[in-house]
């Protein structure tokens, strides 16, 4: 195969979350074996991750919106297509890469990729919105050459009766160097000022709505309420600016510690006794791989591509993500008995990023 592909990337921003430290890690690993890198956020907007697309030798951003509307726009984009000759392109915003899908197809690029990284729709459905997603679903399924996901929930929510008799459908989990995260004892108690005895449960994620937060400070203010030993810790997108309100009316600051986007994730994960994920919806997370791949107990939603990604020894320990109670009974579980779910071992094997980054680059 050719390895000196000029390739277009689309995504949203480059703010920090599953889609762009994905992509991030791909580029990392293969931007050699292509001639030119294009990152466009279509939605006109860079983010914390920008420096470090930047630091890629052969990555070029580009930073313009392009409404779901307005037919100038992918005018503008089928002349860009044409003047940069590209072999490929590649969208990762799932049914809303179906008219970049199209326009693509107009200019000529053989290669036309759509990357599903969520397992459900992510907006209010209007009447209009719904026609127009099911219309650029329907542009998916005409012009794309290869159509991936990174989980089968994904493709039985957007393509049930279609994708398992459709050879363009592939299933690409994400993938994690596992070696990144062989840390030792490396943690963050002292510089947190958490005691060592203390019990401390986790989550890293952005803060939005299908994150479920607001399941986190519940289940968090009912078990520091009735146990001195438990503390938690959160960080993310917009997690501090958003939750620390919360935190201060209900005085527990000193036991609910809250922080933006941290660049030692291995060590804050190292910092916890238990990961606590409760989300609502997912693709595949990439923060609970991470968590598995520290040797942390979880508790984690029963929702299907949760379910996808963990092992079955696990399943115990799912639950339904607005079950508090529920949850409150499974880090107890846990805190009493102090169980070990011992993933590390499964986690690296199933997530090795070598095997499943040349699994996505071979659709180039």
């Amino acid at each position: 195969m050719n390895n000196l592909k000029n390739v277009i990337f689309f995504v949203t921003s480059l703010q920090s979350g599953g889609i762009e430290n994905y992509l991030l890690r791909f580029l990392e690993e293969k931007h050699q074996q292509f001639c030119q890198i294009t990152v466009y956020c279509k939605g006109g907007l860079g983010g914390q991750l920008e420096q470090r697309y930047q630091s890629i030798p052969n990555v070029k951003i580009i930073k313009n919106k392009i409404s779901f509307y307005n037919p100038l726009d992918y005018l503008e984009l089928n002349k860009f297509f044409k003047e940069n000759k590209f072999n490929a392109v590649c969208d990762f915003t799932g049914n809303f890469a179906g008219f970049i899908l199209f326009v693509s197809k107009l200019a000529g690029i053989k290669k036309r990729i759509v990357f599903y990284r969520g397992s459900t729709d992510h907006f209010e459905a209007t009447f209009v919105k719904k026609m127009y997603n099911n219309l650029a679903r329907n542009f998916v399924l005409k012009y794309a050459t290869d159509i991936l996901s990174n989980s089968k929930a994904a493709f039985n929510f957007f393509y049930k009766n279609v994708w398992q008799n459709d050879k363009r459908f592939e299933v690409i989990y994400n993938g994690i160097d596992a070696s990144k995260f062989n840390i030792g004892n490396e943690n963050l108690r002292k510089e947190f000022q958490i005691p060592d005895h203390a019990f401390v449960v986790g989550h890293t994620g952005r803060f939005n709505s299908a994150k479920n937060h607001a399941a986190i400070i519940q289940v968090a203010t009912e078990l520091i309420k009735e146990n001195k030993d438990f503390y938690f810790i959160l960080c993310g997108n917009q997690v501090k600016n958003k939750l620390e309100s919360v935190v201060k009316e209900k005085a527990l600051s000193d036991r609910i510690l809250l922080f933006e986007n941290r660049s030692d994730i291995p060590r804050f994960l190292n910092t916890m006794d238990c990961y606590y994920f409760p989300s609502i919806t997912e693709g595949q997370p990439n923060a609970l791989i991470e968590a598995m791949l520290m040797g942390i107990p979880i508790v984690a939603s029963d929702i299907e591509p949760i379910k996808e990604t963990v092992p079955e020894k696990v399943y115990p320990f799912l639950i339904n993500p607005m079950d508090v109670e529920g949850a409150k009974n499974k880090i107890l579980e846990i805190y009493h008995s102090e169980i070990k779910h011992n993933l590390q071992e499964w986690t690296t094997k199933k997530y090795d990023s070598k095997k499943l980054f040349q699994q996505f680059y071979n659709h180039f």
